[in-house]
């Protein structure tokens, strides 16, 4: 006996609608794999070994240290000496958490600390210095965030080591923390013996 044909549409296989959910599924775990795969901290600049940007900031109005106008930021700044660049903002919670070691790191005069005051506002920058007290021996004042593009900066905070040469030696993204203060410091060492 053979089956009479029937008008009725073949039914969609159930499983097709579960492919869309799979896909999603898939990629979202691939993407959660990469996101935990690596330690920002350690992504490559391709400024390193190069020399720093020339960095022509105004300082923060009305900011004083040891009774003098904190000066701003200038490409002479990079040559001569040993110096640390700390990209911070009033409004980055990191550079809170950094701000104890970058006021122990402001003792050790034999290099000369200096910030990149990024997208901040004067009021909340200086409110933010005199809570957690100043380190640096210039800041300049990147309100519109074009200075730290030249720097190749990822997010705030950033602290890069420049030789005497002007030339960038290290770059460190992310707070600076006890568990990665000591190749920061090693660098930093690095530079100051290495000649000019």
């Amino acid at each position: 006996m053979t089956a009479l044909p029937t008008n009725e549409p073949a039914r969609p296989r159930r499983w097709i609608v579960f492919v869309p959910l799979a896909i999603f599924l898939a990629l979202a775990g691939l993407f959660l794999f990469r996101l935990g795969a690596g330690d920002p901290a350690t992504i490559p600049s391709a400024l390193i070994g190069h020399p720093a940007p020339g960095t022509d900031l105004p300082a923060i109005p009305g900011l004083v240290r040891e009774g003098k106008s904190v000066p701003g930021l200038t490409g002479a700044d990079f040559k001569g000496q040993v110096t640390v660049l700390n990209v911070w903002g009033s409004w980055c919670l990191p550079c809170r958490e950094e701000a104890p070691l970058l006021m122990r790191m402001a003792a050790d005069k034999r290099f000369r600390l200096v910030g990149l005051n990024y997208k901040d506002q004067a009021d909340n920058a200086l409110r933010f210095l005199q809570r957690f007290g100043n380190p640096f021996a210039a800041i300049g004042a990147d309100t519109s965030g074009r200075a730290a593009i030249e720097w190749g900066v990822y997010g705030v905070p950033e602290t890069f080591v420049i030789g005497r040469d002007g030339m960038i030696a290290y770059k460190l993204v992310g707070p600076i923390t006890l568990a990665n203060l000591p190749p920061l410091r090693i660098a930093i060492e690095k530079a100051l013996a290495s000649g000019s």
